[in-house]
């Protein structure tokens, strides 16, 4: 760590498959935010929470959010997730299929960043309750940069009562 400035980042997590030694998607969940800490300091951890499957996904999954304090450029970060899912056992497959871990860059303290491999803001957290629903717990006053919105009211919008038009 270079001498560089901290960033942090609101970091998604999830889990529908047990994993060999680590246990129930809810504590490959509960692990991954533990081992978040060997990327830099992690300053906040929601509660895990069970939401139904995305996509072709058959099992339920275990979400949560945290903050990660660290010196890594969001590429970097990004690398040190993706290397963290290989090590909790995730392969190469179907998109929103099945996973023992998935990790999302949601939001970077210093707003947008955007390269061929990476978006951040992630580009469809503003419509996933599983990510803000835990987001907002955490970090409910952090600003989408796109929108101007913050998580808070973002995840308010999301799950308000719609009204039918009579």
């Amino acid at each position: 760590m270079n001498g560089a400035s901290a960033s942090r980042y609101l970091v998604a997590l999830g889990s529908n498959r047990r994993r060999h030694r680590v246990g129930s998607p809810r504590e490959v969940v509960a692990a991954a935010m533990e081992e978040l800490a060997a990327l830099g300091t992690v300053t906040a951890r929601s509660p895990v929470i069970d939401t139904a499957p995305l996509g072709p996904a058959q099992r339920r999954f275990a979400n949560a959010a945290a903050i990660v304090e660290t010196e890594l450029d969001p590429e970097a970060m990004l690398s040190a997730l993706k290397r963290m899912e290989r090590e909790f056992g995730r392969r190469s497959g179907q998109r929103w299929g099945d996973r023992v871990l998935d990790c999302d860059l949601i939001l970077w303290s210093e707003g947008h960043w955007q390269s061929d491999r990476l978006a951040v803001p992630h580009p469809e957290f503003r419509r996933r309750d599983f990510v803000l629903g835990p987001a907002h717990t955490i970090a409910g006053e952090w600003r989408d940069p796109i929108s101007g919105a913050t998580v808070a009211q973002l995840f308010a919008r999301l799950t308000r009562p719609r009204r039918v038009p009579s």
